[in-house]
């Protein structure tokens, strides 16, 4: 499990150890192996289109909250990263922007395994 400890002059301190950011972390194989990586990248590309379709639409949290029944402060941790939502809450969130989550096939060289 991954401990971030605090958040410096522009570095970061995970597990005792200094980063200049947490991107360098992130890419450092012997701490995060690539399955974690391409987790987390893709929960930062998936909240980040979440962010960008609400502000698109000029909604503010609390607005989004009214229309989905998702409470302001949990989405306020969910485009945070603080937390990860579920499945079911995703689409509450989705809906209302005008997005759905589809599964579409991965390019074979996109597979990051």
């Amino acid at each position: 499990m991954i401990s971030l400890k605090g958040v410096n002059n522009m570095s970061v301190v995970i597990n005792g150890e200094k980063y200049s950011t947490l991107k360098e972390f992130m890419n450092d194989e012997n701490k995060v192996d690539k399955t974690i990586r391409s987790q987390v990248e893709l929960e930062v590309e998936l909240i980040g289109k979440l962010i960008e379709a609400r502000q698109t639409r000029k909604m503010s949290q609390r607005t989004l909250a009214s229309l989905t029944g998702v409470k302001q402060p949990a989405i306020a941790r969910i485009e945070s990263l603080k937390v990860i939502p579920k499945v079911d809450t995703l689409l509450k969130i989705l809906v209302p922007l005008g997005y759905k989550l589809d599964i579409v096939p991965i390019k074979e060289d996109e597979i990051k395994v």
